[in-house]
């Protein structure tokens, strides 16, 4: 009886402690009901002041500019000289000498180590050291172990000044090149950016124009020893370094190997090609039949960073794109035209940049496709955005401005380039400011001012039979561009 009378005392004690249990738990949940938020309802305090790490900057007596920006946090040191240089600059019958020099520069080796030697020494130490010319600038660049620096940086010191331009790592330059034209015409978007500036840019512009066999054949190691000796001074360099070094030390040693590097006193800054718009308006085609969709782009030329009204002009890239908008909204979520639609205001530091907009399409859907391209760009001019688009658009953007400070290598190198294209070295946060003053009054004012939809270049990379209805509901002329590569040699005619 007893022990009947004890199991009934423990089952009525777990019986009140498991009600106590669900009660509390069911209190706590009504509590947090009660207290939950929705989003929008959240009171965030304000995003905090970002503040550039400490630099150095100085100049050695050559000309030769230098940041340093120490940090100690791996035991790892990168640096990069910029060089005032370009594709643009090389002359128009060799195409890909820019390339093809500082490719070059690593690959040929130097006057104190062959190529082999070269990457055994840095493959020891897990190093680097690399080169490149592109379009507006070129670049040498090295990344080290602390404890590798002396060597490491000997070594990108000789690949800067001491290139060798070894006769057979060229030949395999240009036969890669080779490789890369004969494949160029596989991806229909790769066609579409290609062949869309030279529409806007012309052909023979050196925004727009391309490497063929022919260009490429007339290179030889003597021209890229000309390329070479007409930039590569230290009065036309900007040289940055980041990471774990004490910098009175570093100091010591850019000037015991580049201290004596002798600068040219006549050097002159190269003039720039000019640019205009080579197309004003139109509608292109290259046809490729074996497509199901169509690659499609349009716009026209664009401008500078430098522009007063850069900022709204991104701000209108913010009403454009993204989830939330009216390219996604209307071309994508309502129409069901794309998977993927943009438009971009696509500036560049010291030359006009681009405004494209497209995407891809069904073939069938091509035409309905762009006349809603065309209407969202006239609708930005026509139609002021509401609160809602303007708060979506600046907010985007200063939230995520925290970003391009996500290590000192990010602010080390926009503070190289501000200075290699004359900008100030405060511009990304007068960037900033200008975003969060631009109204809605602004938004509409810059897509009336910069937005052109009389001169709008359209280019389309598809399948021209299944495109119905044709292109001609766009244009009654409808422009083919032939993509066939040219011969190395001119055939001879009968």
């Amino acid at each position: 009886m007893l022990f009947g009378i004890q199991n009934g005392k423990k089952l009525i004690y777990a019986l009140v402690i498991a009600f106590a249990f669900v009660l509390l738990t069911f209190n706590f949940s009504l509590a947090a009901t009660a207290a939950a938020k929705h989003y929008t309802e959240l009171q965030l305090p304000p995003l905090p002041q970002v503040k550039l790490p400490k630099y150095e900057r100085f100049v050695l007596r050559n000309g030769l500019v230098v940041y340093l920006m120490e940090d100690r946090e791996l035991p790892l040191i990168g640096g990069t000289a910029l060089v005032r240089t370009g594709s643009r600059l090389e002359p128009a019958d060799k195409v890909g000498l820019a390339d093809f020099t500082g490719e070059v520069m690593r690959t040929g080796g130097t006057k104190k180590h062959s190529p082999d030697e070269l990457n055994q020494i840095l493959e020891q130490r897990a190093a680097s050291v690399e080169a490149g010319i592109g379009e507006a600038s070129g670049s040498v660049s090295f990344e080290a172990l602390t404890e590798d620096l002396e060597t490491v940086f000997g070594l990108f010191t000789e690949v800067l000044r001491e290139p060798v331009f070894a006769q057979e790592k060229l030949d395999l330059a240009k036969n890669q090149e080779k490789g890369s034209i004969s494949r160029r015409n596989d991806d229909p978007h790769a066609i579409a950016s290609r062949e869309f500036r030279k529409l806007i840019y012309g052909k023979d512009s050196p925004y727009g124009r391309t490497t063929e066999y022919a260009s490429i054949e007339k290179i030889s190691r003597e021209d890229l020893l000309k390329f070479y000796q007409q930039y590569f001074y230290p009065n036309n360099i900007i040289l940055g370094i980041v990471g774990d070094f004490d910098a009175k030390k570093m100091r010591s040693l850019i000037q015991a190997k580049l201290g004596d590097w002798k600068p040219n006193p006549k050097l002159a800054k190269p003039q720039l090609p000019q640019v205009t718009q080579a197309n004003t308006g139109g509608v292109f085609i290259v046809n490729q039949p074996q497509l199901t969709q169509s690659n499609i782009f349009i716009g026209h030329l664009g401008g500078r960073l430098d522009n007063p009204d850069y900022a709204a002009l991104d701000v209108v890239n913010g009403v454009l794109n993204g989830f939330g908008g009216r390219l996604f909204n209307e071309v994508r979520s309502r129409q069901g035209l794309a998977y993927s639609v943009y438009g971009q205001w696509s500036p560049r530091y010291d030359y006009p940049g681009l405004f494209i907009a497209g995407g891809q399409t069904r073939s069938q859907t091509t035409v309905q496709f762009v006349k809603a391209l065309q209407a969202e760009i006239k609708r930005l001019q026509t139609q002021r955005v509401t609160p809602q688009e303007l708060a979506y658009a600046k907010e985007s953007t200063l939230n995520s401005f925290v970003f391009n400070f996500e290590n000192p290598n990010q602010t080390i190198s926009r503070l190289m380039r501000y200075e290699y294209y004359g900008y100030p070295s405060d511009f990304i946060f007068r960037y900033q400011k200008a975003v969060a003053a631009t109204t809605a009054a602004d938004v509409q004012r810059v897509a009336k001012e910069y937005l052109k939809p009389e001169s709008l270049v359209t280019l389309v990379v598809g399948n021209q039979k299944e495109i119905q209805p044709p292109l001609t509901q766009l244009s009654a002329q409808v422009t083919p561009i032939d993509v066939t590569i040219p011969p190395a040699q001119p055939q001879a005619k009968n």
